[in-house]
C-alpha cells in the first residue's frame, strides 16, 4: 500500500479525492499498488464530508510521517506551498502538484532537490488542466528539437472571446457570465491579464528548450482591451481573436510572448472555443502537433494531478529525469520579433489611407458598414520596433492587434 497525503480541500484537491475514490480500483491497477489517501490537509472544517475523518489541520503530521510515500500540492499560490513542497522533498517523499505559479517560479530547485533523493517532482496539472502536454514533452518528443509552442492556455479569457465572437456581448458583460458560471474567479486578474497564460507558457518553453525560461522575462498582454468592435472586424474577414501564449526559436535566439492575436482559418487554434484550451507544437523532425481537451475544471485539472500520482507510484525509489536546467535562458527583446499588425484608426479609409500607406507600405484596408467614423488596415509582416515606429507617425489609432495569417 501506498499511502498519501492531499494538501488543500479545494476545487483541485477535492477533484483529486474524489477521482481516487471513483476511479479506485482501475487506479491501483495501473499503479502496481493500492493508492490510499491518508490525510487531507487544509485550514477548514467540513461538517458532514466523508474527508472529516482524514482533515489534518497541522503540516507537521503529515511531514513527520514516514508511512506517507507521496505528497500532492493543490493549495495553489507560492506561500505556504513552496515551504511545504520544499520540506516534503527533502523528507524523500515524492510531490506533484497543479500549482503553475509555483513550478513556473521554483520548479528547477524543486526538480533539483527531487532528483538529488531519487524521487519525483511531477506537474502535469500545471499546464493546460488535464491535457497531457508535460509527459509528452518529457517523454515521446524527446527526439525532436521543438522550435515553437503555441497554445490556447487559459479557459476563462478562451470563453470570454468565444461568447463576445457568438453573441455580441462586449467584455464586462462576457465576463460577468463566466464569473456566474464559475469559470472566471472574482478576481480575474491573473487570468484576463495574462499573467496565467504566462507561467504556463514559462513552464512549457523550459522542458521544450532545456532551460530556464523566467515567465517575469515574458512579454505579456491580457484581453481587457479587446472590443465589440475588434470582434466585429474580425468576424468580417473571417478570422478569430484569440489570446495566444507563444515561444518560438528563431535562429539561434528564443522569443516568448502573451497576446490576443487575430488569426484566421488555416491556423490549428482557429475553432477552439469555450473553456477548451490547445496547444500546438512544432517540431524538426515530428513537424506539427495539436493537443486539444479540458484546460480547466475540477475533475479534468485532478485526472492529470492523479496520473502523476500513479507514476510517482510506479517509481518510487526512480527519478523520472526532466529536461528542465536551472541555466537562464535569455529571450530576445521583445522589439525584434516579427507579425503583422491590425490596427483600427480614426477617420474615412477615403481620407486618410493614403497617408497611412505612405508610413506602413501596402496596407490591407477594411471597412465594416455598421462601424463609422473610422477603418482598419493590415500591415504587411515587420518588427514590433518598426511597427512602433511608424504607428508614432499616424495620429487618430484607437488600437492595435497582432495578425498571423
Amino acid at each position: 500500500m501506498i499511502q498519501i497525503a492531499v494538501l488543500g480541500y479545494g476545487t483541485v484537491g477535492s477533484g483529486v479525492v474524489e477521482v481516487i475514490d471513483t476511479n479506485h480500483a482501475s487506479i491501483n491497477k495501473k499503479a502496481g499498488e493500492d493508492i490510499e489517501i491518508k490525510y487531507v490537509l487544509d485550514l477548514r472544517e467540513f461538517p458532514g464530508d466523508p474527508v472529516e475523518k482524514k482533515l489534518v489541520h497541522d503540516f507537521e503530521t503529515i511531514i513527520n510521517d514516514p508511512d506517507v510515500r507521496i505528497i500532492v500540492e493543490t493549495m495553489g499560490g507560492v506561500n505556504p506551498a513552496y515551504e511545504f513542497t520544499k520540506r516534503a522533498l527533502l523528507a524523500g517523499k515524492s510531490v506533484c502538484t497543479s500549482n503553475k505559479e509555483l513550478v513556473a517560479k521554483h520548479g528547477p530547485e524543486l526538480l533539483e532537490i527531487a532528483k538529488a533523493r531519487d524521487i519525483n517532482y511531477l506537474f502535469e496539472a500545471s499546464c493546460g488542466g488535464g491535457i497531457p502536454i508535460i509527459r509528452p514533452l518529457n517523454s515521446s518528443l524527446t527526439a525532436d528539437e521543438i522550435d515553437e509552442i503555441t497554445g490556447i492556455l487559459n479557459g476563462t479569457t478562451n470563453y470570454i472571446l468565444s461568447k463576445m465572437a457568438s453573441d455580441g456581448s462586449g467584455f464586462d458583460e462576457a465576463l460577468k457570465e463566466a464569473q456566474e458560471k464559475g469559470y472566471a474567479e472574482r478576481n480575474p486578474e491573473a487570468d484576463v491579464e495574462g499573467y496565467d497564460a504566462c507561467r504556463k507558457i514559462a513552464i512549457l518553453s523550459s522542458l521544450a528548450f532545456g532551460c530556464h525560461v523566467d515567465f517575469e522575462d515574458i512579454y505579456t498582454e491580457g484581453i481587457t482591451r479587446i472590443t465589440a468592435t475588434d470582434i466585429k472586424y474580425a468576424q468580417a474577414i473571417g478570422t478569430s481573436i484569440k489570446l495566444l501564449a507563444t515561444s518560438r526559436k528563431i535562429g539561434d535566439g528564443f522569443y516568448a510572448m502573451v497576446s490576443p492575436v487575430m488569426i484566421d482559418s488555416n491556423n490549428p487554434l482557429f475553432s477552439v472555443q469555450g473553456v477548451f484550451n490547445a496547444i500546438f507544437i512544432h517540431g524538426n523532425v515530428l513537424g506539427d502537433a495539436m493537443f486539444y481537451g479540458s484546460g480547466a475544471g475540477k475533475l479534468p485539472t485532478a485526472s492529470a494531478v492523479v496520473a502523476d500520482v500513479v507514476d510517482c507510484a510506479k517509481h518510487l525509489h526512480r527519478n523520472i529525469m526532466m529536461n528542465w536546467s536551472s541555466k537562464k535562458l535569455e529571450l530576445m527583446d521583445i522589439s525584434q520579433v516579427t507579425n503583422r499588425f491590425f490596427v483600427r484608426v480614426a477617420g474615412s479609409m477615403a481620407g486618410e489611407l493614403a497617408g497611412i500607406e505612405a508610413v506602413f507600405g501596402k496596407v490591407e484596408p477594411i471597412s465594416i458598414p455598421s462601424v463609422t467614423e473610422e477603418f482598419a488596415f493590415i500591415t504587411e509582416e515587420m518588427t514590433e520596433a518598426e511597427y512602433k515606429e511608424k504607428a508614432e507617425m499616424v495620429t487618430g489609432i484607437i488600437s492595435m492587434i497582432r495578425a498571423r495569417f
